[in-house]
């Protein structure tokens, strides 16, 4: 069974850096792209950034660029998004999520969740 656990989220300050997981299990990462998404209490899902299957192409929501940086490691079965320079805005519950081979912006591209991980960024 294909399963995506998310950790790593947390209370931070506005400035502070945090490291989101998204493990997988039942299932090898190296034939899927990674997204990672975000929701906020109000607002719609949103796209936050992407890795396909190769770890060479990725994209990011113009919003995080500069700041955000995903990555992957198909040997722990484990996709990274690695967040500086944090802000309010970016709280929210993020998730990872998995597609076969290439990135997508529509979270309804996506066939399998996480359960999500609660990040804050306030003073």
């Amino acid at each position: 069974q294909l399963q995506l656990v998310e950790s790593g989220g947390g209370l931070v300050q506005p400035g502070g850096s945090l490291r989101l997981s998204c493990a997988a299990s039942g299932f090898t990462l190296d034939d899927y792209a990674i997204g990672w998404f975000r929701q906020a209490p109000g607002k719609e899902r949103e796209g936050v950034s992407c890795i396909r299957n190769n770890g060479v192409s990725t994209n990011y929501a113009d919003s995080v660029k500069g700041r955000f940086t995903i990555s992957r490691d198909n040997a722990k079965n484990t996709v990274y998004l690695q967040m500086n320079s944090l802000k309010p805005e970016d709280t929210a519950v993020y998730y990872c999520a998995a597609r076969l081979s290439s990135c997508s912006n529509y979270h309804g591209a996506f066939g399998s969740w996480g359960q999500g991980t609660q990040v804050s960024v306030s003073s």
